[in-house]
């Protein structure tokens, strides 16, 4: 299942848009056989850019496992009522795809991405103003389990600037007003008094993008990383 799901991703993403189905090459990385097969095309060579593939490394990582989250607890209660690994963690990508889980990271680019419309940091006080009258949500900010700023969320801070410098995006707007808007929360009472601190969704649909990863398929990428977290609590909840 680990080593399927790269490719299975892939594969829908090369259908979707009428491309030839690539195949795995052992010869390379978990991560990086992911974006060879994902953009690789069969008329001439392809060797993915190192500063992508040590992003996707990491956002696998990050994603892999996070306690008893919506999905990893319908896997679990799948595989109690004796359902087998490949339909447990079916009713986990199910589970996973829902915009209040999986979806997170797509919600929270859109949401920059439309704020990026309406003016960029100029658009800021008025879109913060619309949060507080509980007008708009704030997509990105707020975990129910860190009652501070996510760790998860630095080191993907981190890897945007690592990205995109490596990239020559290291003006790209988006990630600009990402952190314009991280900053006036950090120093919002507002913000502050209620433990809005941004989380791993935040950055995580920036460094997708830069990778060159539609945003429609934010959700499966994040299902290929917790697969490994999946069959992790599926295993304990069976030993134990």
């Amino acid at each position: 299942m680990l080593a399927k799901m790269p490719t299975l991703v892939a594969m829908s993403y090369r259908y979707s848009v009428g491309w030839p189905l690539s195949y795995p090459d052992n010869s390379l990385s978990y991560a990086a056989n992911f974006l060879k097969m994902m953009f690789g095309l069969p008329v001439e060579p392809y060797a993915p850019h190192p500063a992508a593939v040590n992003a996707l490394d990491k956002i696998l990582i990050l994603h892999a496992e996070h306690e008893q989250n919506a999905s990893t607890t319908t896997v679990r209660l799948c595989a109690s009522a004796g359902a087998n690994p490949y339909q447990a963690v079916a009713a986990g990508i199910a589970c996973l795809s829902g915009p209040r889980h999986g979806g997170a990271n797509e919600r929270a680019l859109q949401m920059l991405e439309a704020l990026e419309a309406e003016g960029g940091e100029a658009a800021l006080p008025g879109f913060i103003r619309r949060v507080k009258n509980h007008e708009v949500r704030l997509m990105g900010f707020g975990h129910r389990v860190y009652r501070t700023y996510d760790p998860r969320a630095k080191i993907m801070r981190g890897i945007c600037h690592e990205l995109l410098d490596a990239l020559g995006l290291k003006d790209d707007p988006t990630f600009k007003l990402a952190l314009a808007l991280e900053k006036i929360a950090l120093e919002d009472e507002y913000f502050v008094t209620r433990h809005l601190y941004p989380n791993v969704d935040f950055y995580s649909g920036i460094v997708q993008r830069a990778i060159g990863i539609p945003t429609p398929l934010f959700t499966a990428i994040f299902a290929m990383a917790r697969t490994a977290g999946w069959f992790a609590q599926k295993n304990e909840l069976l030993e134990s």
